[in-house]
């Protein structure tokens, strides 16, 4: 054994690869700085499985959903025993998993720190409750996909293939997560939607019912944003910040509203570019490729051409 571990660091010292694996391990300050390893007495970092958490969100689509996305033949009598054990599964894992990051919040903020597992049963309670309530606003994205886009035969089609959904049904189960301040896992689920679909929606977002996300590559929609009732939005939309002012250490203060008001009945076509906290009224058509910094009032219908003469008369852009 030793003669092949010497083979192995000669083969090791050849590419050059000890030389790389003892400079990353020894690098003390960058590994400190970002929390890679821990010293002294302190716990070891535990992270969110991100894995598991992906799972589970599956898991709840099917619960959700159950005739679209379980592999079991159900029927009225196997529903119940479906989801019932599909939640006990979820249930488990989310509970862990909030653990996890109740644990890492309180490692970093000291006043965090009391009982993690007693927090993270609570919230799993919590959360689970609100699963009748999701479905009805899910329910009501799928009826506003299928009386916007006429290019759709079936409400299942939407369910089974739209992206649109699949953003917006991964947001509204972080964002009941935000609402319960759970760290770092409702970011893991709207970033791993952001992957598959293109649309960037942060779990931190206001978003009201019969919402539709046409096509959706390349939406954005930031963290302060509050977007009303029976708003449409198609590709490459940003609802985004301006600016945002820093601390006296050169560092951004969070936690400011920053982004879009969106009211009721509200049309956005693609491209159409909206920064800071401003509002667009009820009702409003907003072209594509729109710039717009300022606010509108309800009923408006702002064109490319509209929206410079806007920022003109205002006296310059962002």
């Amino acid at each position: 054994m030793s003669q092949e571990h010497s083979k192995e660091e000669r083969s090791n010292d050849r590419t050059g690869l000890t030389s790389v694996v003892e400079a990353l391990c020894n690098d003390k300050h960058n590994t400190s700085r970002i929390g890679l390893v821990r010293g002294g007495n302190r716990k070891r970092l535990t992270l969110p499985n991100r894995e598991l958490i992906i799972d589970m969100v599956e898991s709840l689509r099917s619960v959700l959903f159950p005739t679209f996305f379980s592999d079991w033949d159900l029927s009225h009598e196997s529903l119940h025993f479906y989801v019932g054990a599909t939640l006990d599964k979820v249930l488990h894992t989310l509970q862990e998993q909030v653990k996890r990051a109740l644990c890492f919040a309180s490692d970093k903020d000291p006043r965090l720190r009391h009982d993690c597992d007693e927090r993270a049963a609570t919230i799993t309670s919590a959360f689970l409750a609100k699963l009748p309530g999701l479905r009805e606003l899910l329910i009501s994205d799928v009826e506003a996909a299928f009386e916007g886009d006429p290019a759709v035969l079936h409400a299942e089609e939407i369910i089974v293939c739209y992206p649109g959904l699949r953003a917006i049904t991964d947001f509204r189960l972080a964002h009941e997560l935000y609402l319960l301040d759970v760290p770092l896992v409702p970011r893991i689920i709207t970033e791993f939607a952001h992957g598959l679909t293109g649309i960037d929606i942060h779990p931190g977002a206001t978003i009201g019912r019969h919402f539709f996300i046409d096509h959706g590559t390349g939406i954005v929609i930031g963290e302060t944003c509050r977007i009303g009732d029976s708003v449409r939005i198609y590709q490459g939309v940003t609802l985004g910040a301006k600016s945002f002012p820093l601390d006296e250490d050169g560092n951004p203060i969070k936690g400011i509203a920053r982004h879009p008001i969106v009211e009721d009945n509200v049309i956005i076509y693609s491209g159409a570019t909206i920064l800071g906290r401003i509002t667009i009224g009820n009702g409003s058509v907003i072209g594509g490729n729109v710039w717009l910094t300022k606010s509108v009032p309800a009923n408006s219908q702002v064109a490319q051409t509209q929206a410079k003469q806007m920022i003109f008369e205002e006296g310059g852009g962002i």
